[in-house]
Formats: C-alpha cells, sequence, structure tokens
C-alpha cells in the first residue's frame, strides 16, 4: 500500500509556521539570555579582580614657620663736633661711636640676609642743607660668638650691598658700622642727622 502524504490545508500551513516561528524565538531567546549572564559574569569578575588590584595610602603635609628675628640699634652713629672743610671718619670699632645693632632670637646657624640703606648726607636739623656722608668697603663688621666682639669682630663686610650670613649657635648676632663726613668749608652749623637702617631677613638657607 502506497504511503499516503499529509494534506494541509492553508491555515494548517500557517499553523505549522508560526509554530516553528515561535520555537525558534524561543531558543533565540534563551540564547540572548545565557549570553547575558556569562557578560555580567565576566564583568562582575573583572571588577572583582580590578578592586583587588587598588592599594592606597596617605602622607601628611607639615610645615613648620621660622620663630620671628628681633634686630635693635644699640648705638647711634656718632661723629661728634666736626670742623668746617676737615673729614673726620669714625672706625667701627670705636665704642660709644660707631653705630651698632643687636640680632636676637634668631634660628640657631641660620643664614640671613643683611641689607643697609645708607645716605649720602647728613641733614641739618633746622636748614635745608646736608653734608656729605661716605661709607667705604670694610666700614661694616659683625661678630657671631666666634670672633672677639666689636674690637676683634668674626667678620668685615661692605655695608653697600646686602651680604648674606649665618646667626651663632645661640641665634645672635651683633654689627657695627663707620663712616666719613665731608663738611665743606661754608657749612652751615648747626646739628645734622639722618637714618642708617638695617633690614634682615632669613634666606631659606
Amino acid at each position: 500500500m502506497v504511503g499516503r502524504r499529509p494534506c494541509f490545508d492553508q491555515s494548517g500551513i500557517s499553523f505549522l509556521v508560526k509554530m516553528n516561528f515561535e520555537i525558534g524565538r524561543g531558543i533565540m531567546k534563551r540564547q540572548a539570555i545565557v549570553v547575558a549572564l556569562l557578560l555580567a559574569g565576566a564583568f562582575g569578575i573583572l571588577n572583582r579582580q580590578t578592586a583587588q588590584a587598588q592599594e592606597s595610602a596617605s602622607i601628611q603635609a607639615t610645615a613648620t614657620i621660622i620663630a620671628g628675628i628681633t634686630i635693635i640699634g644699640t648705638n647711634d652713629l656718632v661723629f661728634g663736633t666736626v670742623l668746617p672743610g676737615v673729614n673726620k671718619s669714625v672706625d667701627k670699632a670705636t665704642s660709644g661711636f660707631a653705630g651698632e645693632w643687636q640680632i636676637s632670637n634668631g634660628t640657631v646657624n641660620s643664614e640671613i640676609s643683611v641689607t643697609l640703606t645708607l645716605p649720602d648726607s647728613l641733614q641739618h636739623t633746622t636748614n635745608p642743607t646736608g653734608m656729605r656722608m661716605v661709607f667705604n668697603s670694610t666700614d661694616a663688621s659683625y661678630d657671631d660668638g666666634t670672633g672677639g666682639g666689636q674690637a676683634a669682630p668674626a667678620g668685615v663686610f661692605d655695608p653697600n650691598g646686602p651680604v648674606a650670613r649665618r646667626v651663632s649657635g645661640v641665634g645672635t648676632m651683633n654689627l657695627w658700622i663707620g663712616g666719613t663726613v665731608m663738611p665743606r668749608l661754608t657749612q652751615t652749623g648747626g646739628d645734622y642727622a639722618s637714618d642708617v637702617t638695617m633690614t634682615i631677613a632669613y634666606t631659606g638657607n
């Protein structure tokens, strides 16, 4: 007996096509879900590995402010009586006449810059006239405790430019200055004065 082939009408064929489509779509959904799960697992492992590979550490930022240094003028530069037309000098080693400053409260063995603001003349105290004054390259000296004081200081320096020196092991230093006045023959009589200013500052060295 010859086998008979199934006979489907149009509605049956449509049913089979639809059923095959639904089956295929279900398989694709399951495959998509599996892929998504695999990707999620991979990303989770990667994130855990990244987190496990990261380490951190902290340090502190610190600073110490150096205490303020102190300077005072302890003696004026005194020329005394001056004759018209006759130059008069005061040596830096002459106690009571040479100008003097004292530095204290300095940081031990720290370097400081020393700058002098020097006048080029003494000004009459009541008249608008001046008397010339000069400072040479050896007119200033200092003692940081390693010398013998004003008469035998630790060193000599030029007051016309800034210099760098170190304060002593106890944070002190003494400095002295001399100079020369040069009055004219016609110099007006009377008292003369001008400021000689010393400025100091830490250099950081």
